[in-house]
């Protein structure tokens, strides 16, 4: 078992290796970093060697494997909706959080990117995050574009500790977000600006 301390140095390295200047991003995508680095901190400390062999997945293969599943991160979740391929996550909590809403998109090199517009009360950003995927014998491997290291994100026979068994079919990110979002806007919006009013049932 990692102690904290490791398992910060962990994320700090992943986040490094993958260009986080933290003196040019803003608070609410750091947080989305140290969501998606946390989450597979030891994975991504442990490269491995993908197999000559290995080829890059379809985007029918990648489809299959985030369509309706939740990717559960160590402070935070991102949530792959089939119906519109939209993409929404949370990372954080109080002061800290953050929400985002985008859409997913697959190719059939292997890539997976999530195109989102991250909200905190200090603010918004847009943000893109790709994966590499390839395949051998059943198992993954995935790398976080452009620099990130290969590990194996889901074994053959998947072991406890991969990061594939953190997709999860239960949708723990809508709610989270709809719940954020009402919290963001009144913090962002000027007290002398009126929130818009709703639109009546039934207008177009």
């Amino acid at each position: 078992m990692e102690s904290e301390a490791q398992m910060n140095t962990h994320v700090l390295d992943c986040l490094r290796r993958n260009g986080v200047a933290f003196g040019t991003w803003p608070l609410t995508l750091v947080a989305f970093g140290l969501a998606l680095c946390g989450g597979a901190a030891t994975a991504a400390a442990e490269p491995s060697a993908v197999p000559a062999q290995a080829r890059v997945m379809t985007a029918l293969e990648l489809h299959d494997l985030y369509r309706d599943k939740t990717w559960q991160w160590s402070d935070g979740a991102g949530r792959f909706q089939e119906e519109g391929r939209i993409f929404r996550a949370w990372s954080g909590n109080g002061a800290n959080a953050s929400w985002a809403e985008g859409r997913w998109t697959l190719t059939n090199d292997g890539q997976l990117c999530l195109r989102a517009v991250w909200h905190s009360p200090g603010g918004s950003s847009p943000k893109k995050t790709c994966f590499r995927h390839k395949l051998h014998d059943g198992t993954v491997y995935q790398k976080k574009e452009p620099s990130g290291a290969w590990y194996v994100f889901k074994h053959a026979a998947p072991g406890k500790d991969d990061e594939y068994v953190k997709l999860v079919e239960q949708d723990t990110v809508s709610a989270k977000v709809m719940a954020y979002r009402p919290v963001a806007q009144e913090m962002t919006t000027p007290k002398n600006v009126p929130l818009p009013t709703p639109a009546p049932v039934g207008a177009q």
